[in-house]
């Protein structure tokens, strides 16, 4: 199983797509670790500097409909090879969110009003997240907060993370 812990990107936006998550152009790739420097690439965010805020982050929260826009498993795979294995948003595109989990990732909804306390007690601090998976719940803290958050995946969901994402998931059972 992956790791869900570590230091957090905020982006304050809904509708992120694809393309600003890993540009078009590069899609002609044959590996995950050649997309590794584009993350994010093209992302319009107002105070967002690429090569700083990425530095060292392992989860991204977000606002709604996350991964919007094509549909394609290079959006997920740029966050993995970048050691995100954890996305946190209101809502997400359908398609992207099952390709997290196919990944063995995680992509958690939590309700607007948490993201909205989230980005209010956390946004502009250095900010880490501890996942505990057998409790389903979410530990946030700065040097000054700590806030716990219960969440919930269904059992499928879970069963892909645990077992790696969905190859390893189908080979364990077919």
């Amino acid at each position: 199983m992956k790791s869900f812990d570590g230091k957090v990107l905020f982006l304050n936006r809904s509708d992120i797509n694809t393309d600003e998550i890993i540009p078009a152009k590069y899609l002609t790739e044959i590996t995950k670790e050649a997309l590794k420097p584009y993350l994010l690439e093209d992302l319009s965010l107002e105070n967002f500097d690429i090569k700083k805020d990425l530095q060292n982050i392992k989860a991204v929260i977000t606002r709604a409909n996350f991964g919007c826009g094509s549909s394609r498993e290079h959006a997920p795979w740029a966050f993995e090879v970048n050691g995100i294995n954890i996305i946190i948003a209101e809502s997400f595109a359908r398609i992207f969110r099952q390709n997290m989990y196919n990944c063995g990732m995680m992509a958690v909804e939590l309700d607007s009003k948490i993201i909205d306390e989230l980005f209010k007690d956390f946004c502009g601090c250095d900010t880490n997240l501890k996942t505990d998976f057998e409790k389903s719940k979410f530990i946030f803290s700065s040097n000054e907060k700590t806030k716990e958050i219960n969440y919930s995946i269904s059992n499928f969901d879970k069963d892909l993370v645990i077992a790696g994402g969905w190859l390893d998931y189908a080979d364990e059972r077919y």
